[in-house]
């Protein structure tokens, strides 16, 4: 039952209750919720008291509706930790261990991409990135990324044409070591990277491949690698 003398609005009492079950477990990832006819019942509230707190577990991503299955905890979500000190080493790209590759390692899970490579010219944001001149030929290195089947990561590499021609960066398997490793062999040996990060709503496509429920945010990080002489 709600406290209605709380000054608390009904809604977010009930949603706070049910967001407390999930956190212990009452309410495990893939099962469903009581209805909404028994939650009305449980919490002496009305159907629009219930509805708004669902919708609020909905916008935060704890739950999810799914036809014919009513209202359903999200499943959990695959965790990559990020090690920052080693990921982009020279050692780790020797060892074909790269970014990617070392994140899942990290957690004992199987990583996998699916790789588009396409030619296009550089808008004014890459140029600027890359201190090339607007409207010149970028290669574009796009994947969707898995862990253990899991689209978990969505990145777009973009270089400069000059630095891939000939090399197996314009293909879509670089080979052991990656992109990086690549770009070193062709003399353009890497000194270092800054990455900005930040956080936005997802575009439909992004939400789509990554089986986001409404209201949920991605991070995303821009990394700039630069070459040992300064040049992104």
């Amino acid at each position: 039952m709600v406290d209605r003398s709380s000054g608390v609005p009904a809604y977010r009492q009930v949603a706070e209750d049910l967001r407390e079950k999930i956190a212990v477990g009452e309410y495990a990832p893939g099962v469903q919720l009581p209805s909404e006819r028994e939650l009305v019942d449980a919490y002496g509230v009305s159907e629009s008291t219930v509805h708004e707190a669902v919708n609020a577990l909905q916008s935060e991503g704890l739950v999810t509706s799914e036809p014919g299955h009513g209202i359903v905890v999200r499943p959990s979500t695959i965790v990559l930790e990020r090690v920052a000190a080693a990921r982009l080493s020279r050692a780790a790209r020797e060892q074909d261990g790269g970014a990617f590759r070392a994140d899942a390692a990290t957690r004992g899970l199987t990583p996998s991409a699916e790789v588009g490579v396409r030619f296009e010219p550089a808008v004014a944001r890459v140029a600027a990135r890359l201190a090339v001149p607007e409207g010149s030929e970028v290669t574009v290195r796009d994947r969707v990324m898995r862990v253990d089947g899991v689209v978990v990561q969505l990145a777009v590499s973009r270089l400069p044409r000059e630095l891939t021609r000939g090399t197996a960066v314009e293909n879509p398997d670089t080979g052991p070591g990656g992109t990086y490793a690549r770009l070193e062999e062709a003399g353009h040996a890497l000194g270092s990277f800054i990455e900005h990060v930040g956080a936005r709503m997802p575009t439909p496509d992004e939400a789509s491949l990554l089986q986001l429920a409404d209201g949920v945010p991605v991070i995303t990080v821009t990394r700039v690698a630069y070459g040992a002489d300064g040049t992104p």
